[in-house]
């Protein structure tokens, strides 16, 4: 079943058949086929290359195809090469010979390429979606738990900061990558239709139709780039892949946050597992999954790039694969972003063990240095200072804030009873980071 064939003597080898047919994996597009074919019938007919009643022939069979698909009547299956040949054959089988008209003035190049910009389009804004579903979890969950926790470089306890903050910042990311989508949308919306097989069409079309038609915001401007071009499906995955790893920097920090050596949080029973031999084990497994499948969004990535890169001019078989990669990482991404959702929705704070390891951490160290240099210490002084007092705080196994001010005073003669007021963790918030913990609660 196929939509070529004249010029051959001898039929296609079945290993070859199979081969060759994309069906398995472009069915998916086949709302994009049959929504371009109704479009490009009517510009056909617009431009008399169709008549009035060939034209209500043909969009009457398209419609009728695909309700039969999405009421399941019609199954996407047999031996047919992609969906454009499954549409254009069902359709012949029911309309009669004028099905057989539904091709004129193009190419499967052409149409494949506006299948895949339209599904490329439509799934992206469902992406931006997803995102913000996320960022709305996280400024959620930031709200709800305003709460002081240890900020970490180099994973060793640093600064006090808040969990409204620190998820604050992921927020950021998530709304950034919002950004390269909706750009990604504004740069493929273009319309190929009209394109031909590389070099546009002898017939008198009116490509403006169809690009009104379709929503886009206008024809693309070359025709041999307009049937190769894959940059939108490039961009995209490279904007999901930078979305994994923000995704897959957050689950390392939700696995390292609900371990029994942090214990700053509790993940839902209904995101984790357990382990078949240890009773006691609560496994953060969502959180791990995300984390494994980074790597895979990568490999997509990487796997279409390697694809492209050796190409010339204009349509080859090999761009066929760009749609089992663009599938498999968008069908990552969204699934990903949506248990991510669901965790951060779920997930409990423990208040308390969060307080326990900013004492434990000195981190109001560098607030003693801020202190000495307000009463006149040169910076690098304070330092020096404020590493001794720690050292000291140690061989005591006290916190700063624990010491007296006898104790204190022995390290400088700046240093008096407003220290206290100087190195709380409270008011350390509210002096240095007021700012910032509005962003996340606006």
């Amino acid at each position: 079943m196929k939509l070529w064939g004249g010029r051959f003597t001898k039929r296609e080898d079945e290993i070859m058949e199979k081969f060759n047919t994309s069906l398995p994996v472009d069915h998916r597009l086949y709302y994009q086929d049959i929504t371009g074919s109704i479009a490009h019938v009517k510009m056909l007919v617009e431009c008399n290359l169709l008549s009035e009643a060939e034209g209500i022939l043909l969009i009457d069979g398209l419609e009728s195809i695909l309700r039969d698909i999405e009421s399941g009547l019609l199954k996407m299956e047999g031996a047919y090469e992609d969906i454009h040949s499954f549409v254009e054959m069902n359709l012949t089988k029911r309309i009669g010979e004028t099905g057989k008209k539904l091709h004129t003035a193009r190419s499967r190049n052409d149409q494949v390429a506006v299948d895949m910009r339209l599904y490329a389009k439509q799934k992206a804004g469902e992406v931006m979606m997803a995102l913000q579903q996320l960022i709305d979890s996280l400024h959620d969950k930031a709200a709800k738990n305003n709460v002081i926790m240890p900020g970490y470089t180099h994973l060793q306890r640093a600064q006090v900061v808040t969990f409204s903050h620190h998820l604050g910042a992921y927020a950021q990311m998530f709304s950034r990558d919002k950004k390269r989508m909706s750009n990604a949308i504004d740069i493929l919306d273009e319309n190929p239709l009209g394109c031909g097989a590389l070099a546009g069409t002898t017939h008198h079309i009116d490509r403006q139709i169809t690009t009104e038609l379709l929503g886009f915001s206008k024809p693309v401007d070359n025709f041999l780039d307009g049937v190769s071009d894959r940059d939108y499906l490039l961009e995209l995955m490279s904007s999901f892949s930078i979305t994994m790893m923000h995704l897959s920097r957050l689950s390392e920090e939700l696995i390292l946050w609900s371990s029994q050596e942090f214990k700053f949080i509790e993940m839902d029973d209904a995101y984790s597992t357990g382990s078949s031999i240890m009773p006691q084990k609560k496994n953060p497994d969502a959180a791990e999954l995300i984390r494994g499948k980074t790597g895979r969004v990568y490999g997509s990535l990487l796997s279409l790039l390697t694809t492209l890169k050796g190409l010339p001019l204009t349509y080859n078989k090999d761009m066929q694969e760009d749609k089992e990669q663009f599938f498999d990482a968008l069908d990552t991404v969204m699934d990903c972003l949506e248990i991510m959702s669901k965790m951060i929705d779920t997930l409990h704070v423990n208040e308390e063990n969060m307080k326990a390891a900013i004492k434990a951490g000195f981190l109001n160290a560098t607030e003693v240095a801020d202190y000495l240099v307000s009463k006149g210490t040169a910076f690098r002084d304070a330092h020096e200072i404020v590493g001794k007092i720690i050292i000291y705080c140690e061989q005591q196994k006290k916190a700063i804030e624990d010491l007296t001010i006898e104790e204190l005073a022995k390290f400088s003669d700046s240093i008096t009873d407003d220290i206290y007021d100087y190195i709380d963790y409270e008011n350390i918030l509210n002096k240095g980071n007021k700012k910032l913990i509005k962003q996340i609660t606006k």
